[in-house]
């Protein structure tokens, strides 16, 4: 199964104008959460700014041991999990990732076990080939007016569960209808 998950506002923007995500609101018990269900994937699978994005931080959790455990936790499980990047102009890359140039869907439909997909403009291009068969947004309390949008086009959707945290975010997972 291929799988996104994207913290969103109310009014639908995955991140803030600048690439800000200060607005993301991920306590303890949304990063457990989230280690949960990352933890039993086979694979990442990212955009370019989406794997640089996350090598700034999560290789490096154990040279910051005042941070709360679940993120030693997720570093440990970034670190770990195989990882495929999607790059035209990537040459090298470390963290048991693999650098792939294109998509080619017949492959990622053939990967076993599930996969998380990450990136907006990569998450874009999965929409665009049918190869999403399950949405997890995490609904923030917050409207921030402008961004990026997690949906660039309609696609139809059913709703399989919902799950509201402490903190306000709402979990709507949604499959294929």
């Amino acid at each position: 199964m291929i799988i996104t998950m994207a913290s969103i506002s109310l009014d639908g923007f995955m991140e803030g104008p600048d690439h800000d995500l200060s607005w993301h609101v991920v306590d303890d018990e949304l990063h457990e959460h989230f280690n949960t269900g990352l933890a039993r994937m086979s694979r990442f699978i990212d955009g370019r700014r989406n794997h640089e994005t996350m090598v700034e931080t999560w290789p490096h959790t154990d040279a910051h041991p005042e941070w709360p455990r679940p993120m030693h936790d997720f570093g440990r499980i970034w670190r770990d999990m195989p990882k495929i990047v999607y790059s035209r102009t990537l040459e090298t890359i470390d963290w048991n990732t693999t650098v792939q140039r294109e998509i080619v869907p017949d492959e990622i439909r053939a990967l076993p076990g599930d996969s998380m997909v990450g990136g907006a403009q990569l998450v874009g291009s999965f929409f665009e080939h049918g190869l999403i068969d399950e949405v997890r947004l995490y609904l923030n309390p917050v409207a921030i007016g402008a961004g990026t949008p997690f949906f660039k086009q309609p696609i139809a959707l059913a709703l399989k569960s919902t799950r509201a945290f402490g903190s306000g975010v709402v979990e709507l997972v949604y499959g294929r209808p």
